[in-house]
């Protein structure tokens, strides 16, 4: 049985030192210059350009992603609402200048939801309707343009809640993304289940994986091998799955993304 192939989540200045092993494999790449809102609020196709110049050749899945920093997709405010829709339109628009087919955005779950949410009959179905009041937009836009939105786990202590989310919004081009360190974070710091049970619960719902290793305390965004994620598990939970998700390692040092992928190679995960 083939092992997958990793990807890398990568930005304009760190592509260069790995385009060769990106082209070896014709790898998953997920580009991380377009979720900064002075990236978008300036002249990004000079960016973009560059960027497509770089990665000439290059016949792996492309994704970016989207805009995340001073907001969320749930906020109470309409006129909130108006400014994410619009954030989430320019990372839209650069991913269909760069040919990406897929953008990940970030869950508006917290741990505190976890909490509190059902106080009250009604606080589920609010943030439904709060983030398809964001969406709808967007969600047409990826639509056409055949750009799938994958929402990421952050601070989510319960795993079905962003499946729910995703589901909920229906359309073919929203799944759910998995952060393997944020949900070691909350596994280890919040009481979560461990990150297995995340790719178990999503099913074929997921198709994008950040791989980050992290010690539970932190968002360390470590390779793998250096925290202590059970990445036998994961893999296992990852090899039931017909949805053939994008796994691409999303690290703090870009230099160690080759580091990871050795590790989990040395492991018989992937390749």
């Amino acid at each position: 049985m083939s092992k997958p192939v990793l990807g890398a989540a990568l930005s304009i200045k760190s592509i260069p030192a790995h385009r060769d092993w990106l082209l070896e494999r014709q790898r998953d790449l997920e580009i991380q210059d377009f979720f900064r809102a002075d990236l978008l609020d300036s002249d990004w196709r000079v960016t973009a350009g560059e960027i497509k110049q770089m990665l000439a050749g290059h016949t792996g899945r492309l994704g970016i992603h989207g805009p995340f920093w001073g907001f969320k997709i749930d906020s109470h405010d309409p006129m909130i609402r108006q400014a994410v829709t619009k954030r989430l339109l320019q990372g839209l628009e650069a991913a269909e200048f760069l040919g990406a087919t897929q953008m990940v955005i970030h869950s508006p779950f917290t741990t505190w939801d976890h909490n509190n949410l059902d106080l009250y009959p009604d606080n589920r179905a609010n943030i439904v309707e709060r983030v398809k009041a964001t969406l709808a937009e967007v969600i047409a836009r990826a639509e056409t343009i055949g750009c799938e939105i994958v929402i990421e786990n952050i601070e989510d202590k319960d795993p079905r809640d962003r499946v729910r989310l995703a589901k909920a919004l229906e359309s073919s081009k929203v799944r759910v993304s998995l952060d393997t360190g944020h949900a070691n974070y909350a596994h280890i710091s919040t009481g979560a289940p461990p990150v297995d049970y995340y790719v178990e619960t999503a099913g074929d719902m997921l198709t994008h994986v950040h791989l980050q290793d992290t010690d539970g305390f932190a968002d360390r965004h470590w390779a793998p091998g250096e925290g202590n994620i059970p990445w036998l598990a994961v893999f296992r939970a990852l090899g039931r799955l017909t949805s053939n998700p994008r796994l691409i390692l999303e690290l703090r040092n870009h230099d160690d993304v080759r580091k990871g992928a050795a590790h989990l190679a040395a492991l018989g995960l992937a390749e």
